[in-house]
């Protein structure tokens, strides 16, 4: 079982990446692989509504989303971790996400997934929310911990003070991990996941 820790900041080792890797620890020790998925620092350019990736499998935009929806094929589940920047998720963190989540589709349903956000002071709850909603419309079983995945700081030493903020990343990994091997045992049992109904799309405007 293989779960792809993504880090939505444009520091690669900074407060989010030191989120990621506090629940990285407790799922090392839960026996689950992790992968380390750094989105970058180029420009990420929004969903074009352009719908090729609903014929061709992978978004128009040839960039670190298709890099992303390629390798999430030999993941079972994820965590995205991403910076509040006013009070909202970053830019390029949204941007990903938008197309990561249209053109990849079929790789991330019914997968489990966390929202992890680190911020200096404000903001984190609307982050929290703003990143859930992603895998509530992907049928993708959301992970929870003993708070709000949230870790507060304004370097990575600060993060590693939040001592609260630490433990509810430990606490998520091993709920991850939990969540995984029951869905595995669920296999072993002969329990498949749900088929899908065609899905109904009702406009309010006729």
């Amino acid at each position: 079982m293989k779960v792809m820790l993504v880090n939505g900041s444009p520091h690669s080792e900074g407060c989010t990446h030191t989120a990621l890797q506090e629940v990285a620890k407790a799922l090392t020790a839960d026996g689950i692989e992790i992968k380390n998925f750094w989105i970058g620092i180029r420009p990420i350019s929004s969903c074009l509504s352009c719908g090729c990736c609903s014929s061709e499998g992978r978004c128009a935009i040839d960039d670190i989303v298709n890099v992303f929806v390629e390798e999430a094929k030999d993941c079972d589940a994820f965590v995205f971790g991403a910076p509040v920047h006013f009070a909202s998720a970053n830019g390029a963190m949204i941007s990903f996400m938008d197309r990561a989540f249209y053109s990849g589709k079929k790789v991330l349903e019914y997968k489990p997934a966390a929202a992890v956000v680190s911020c200096r002071r404000g903001g984190a709850s609307a982050t929290f929310d703003e990143l859930n909603k992603y895998f509530t419309i992907r049928n993708m079983p959301v992970v929870s911990s003993q708070y709000w995945n949230q870790v507060h700081g304004n370097t990575p030493e600060e993060v590693m003070q939040d001592l609260e903020g630490m433990q509810t990343m430990r606490t998520l990994g091993h709920n991850m991990a939990w969540i995984l091997k029951c869905i595995e045992a669920g296999k072993v049992a002969g329990i498949e996941r749900p088929v899908p109904e065609l899905q109904i799309k009702t406009n309010f405007v006729r």
